[in-house]
This record gives structure tokens, C-alpha cells and sequence, in this order.
């Protein structure tokens, strides 16, 4: 099952089945700060808004940020059962008090259901392809990402189908049809793997992570929840000269 703390906002990686498949870590020239999450992790959800405070403030800043899907349950398999349902029902109401964010636990009521979070991921990667390719702004990845947790975890929707996706490529004006042959696409399935190994290269072994990258170092920023005033000042008194 996947292990949540309430106190720290961390969600814990499974143990690996390949834990020496990696990838080099991109070294910059200038600062980056690193995003590591999954859209199926509760508390990335509970920490949304700060993500996205923290990368407005990178951009005012000319500061890089990256996002990286570190893939919390890839094929899932977690006995879908009233103890699991009791765990994220409990998980999702603290969460709630802790960080505001809503939560409708429409999902709890379904029959079935299996915690596969690969496909969310991969529809993340497949964004960071296309906003590669069109050049657009990071933070189109990140609406994208907060698109899909609001339809998880407040709709109850299922987003292990492409159509899944329909209404948010919409809302944010991309192309619905060009994304969904990427995201079944050989591409689309190596993009979102070869995140889940750079998120295993960093060393990151829960979610939500923020790393700083600066100087050809990496240092942790946060490891679970925690506030946009708490990241820019840490960024502040790190980056200030």
C-alpha cells in the first residue's frame, strides 16, 4: 500500500524493481529548481498552489524550473478494499486542513478501481514533449498537472484513458488529437520512464521533492509539504548575491 505521512506531507516510494536503471541528471550553467511529484500522489495535489507560486516566482527570476514525474505506483496493484479506501479517505481529509486544497471522494464509491499512476504520468510527460516542441511556457505543465489532480481527486474521474484528457487539452488550448497519439505513442511511453529514472538518479525517494540545482550542486529545497513563503525564502538566501 502507499505510505503517507500526515505530519510531513510525504508520500513513499515503493521499493524499486530496478533501482540501478538510471540517467544523468541535467547540470545546468545556471539555477534550477526541481519539481519531483505524481499526479496520483494526494499531497502533490495538497501542494499544488505552492508549485505553481514557486515556479512563477523562478520565472520572474530567470530561474529554471523542471518537472519531473517520479511515478508513485506505476501499474498500481494495491487491493482496491474498505482498508484502502479508509486510508485515502482519512489521508484526503487531513490534507484538506492542512492545505485547503478540496477533495470530493467521489472515487471512493467506485467498485473497482486500480491505483495505476504510470498513465497520468505519462500524460504529464507527453505535455513536457509538446510544450518542448511548441515552445510554450513551463507553466502550461503545470495547469496541465493541476487539471488532471482536480479531476482525480475532486471529480472522481479515472485518468487511465486518453479521453480522460479531452476537456483539459481543450480548456488550455492544446491540441487534443496531436496529444493523444503522443501520449500512445512509443515517444510518449519512453518520455515518462525515462522521468521515473531521473527521479530515482536524484536520489528522491518520496513525493512531493523540490531540489535546488546551483553551483553543479543539488540540495533539497523540501521533502513533503510546505508553503511558497518558505521555498522563495530558502531561493532568496541561497540565490541573493
Amino acid at each position: 500500500m502507499i505510505k503517507c505521512d500526515p505530519v510531513t506531507g510525504v508520500c513513499q516510494l515503493p521499493e524499486l524493481d530496478n533501482p540501478n536503471e538510471t540517467v544523468a541528471p541535467a547540470i545546468n550553467s545556471g539555477s534550477t529548481v526541481h519539481y519531483i511529484g505524481d499526479p496520483m500522489c494526494s499531497w502533490c495535489w495538497g501542494i499544488s498552489p505552492t508549485i505553481s507560486a514557486v515556479e512563477a516566482f523562478c520565472q520572474a527570476k530567470g530561474i529554471g524550473f523542471s518537472i519531473t514525474m517520479g511515478g508513485l505506483r506505476p501499474g498500481g496493484g494495491d487491493p482496491w478494499n474498505d482498508a484502502f479506501k479508509d486510508f485515502l479517505r482519512n489521508e484526503w481529509r487531513h490534507i484538506t486542513q492542512k492545505t485547503g486544497q478540496p477533495f470530493g471522494f467521489v472515487l471512493l464509491e467506485a467498485k473497482h478501481f486500480n491505483y495505476d499512476t504510470e498513465p497520468a504520468c505519462r500524460a504529464v510527460a507527453t505535455v513536457k514533449l509538446l510544450q518542448v516542441q511548441h515552445q510554450l511556457p513551463v507553466a502550461i505543465v503545470l495547469k496541465f498537472l493541476a487539471a488532471i489532480q482536480h479531476n482525480f481527486y475532486v471529480a472522481g474521474k479515472d485518468p487511465k484513458t486518453a479521453n480522460f484528457y479531452a476537456s483539459i487539452c481543450t480548456d488550455l488550448e492544446l491540441n487534443f488529437d496531436e496529444f493523444r497519439t503522443l501520449f500512445n505513442s512509443p515517444a510518449g511511453h519512453q518520455a515518462v520512464q525515462q522521468d521515473f529514472a531521473r527521479s530515482r538518479q536524484l536520489g528522491v525517494r518520496s513525493f512531493p521533492t523540490l531540489l535546488l540545482e546551483h553551483e553543479g550542486k543539488i540540495k533539497p529545497l523540501a521533502v513533503g509539504y510546505t508553503t511558497a513563503e518558505q521555498v522563495i525564502s530558502q531561493l532568496q538566501q541561497v540565490l541573493t548575491p
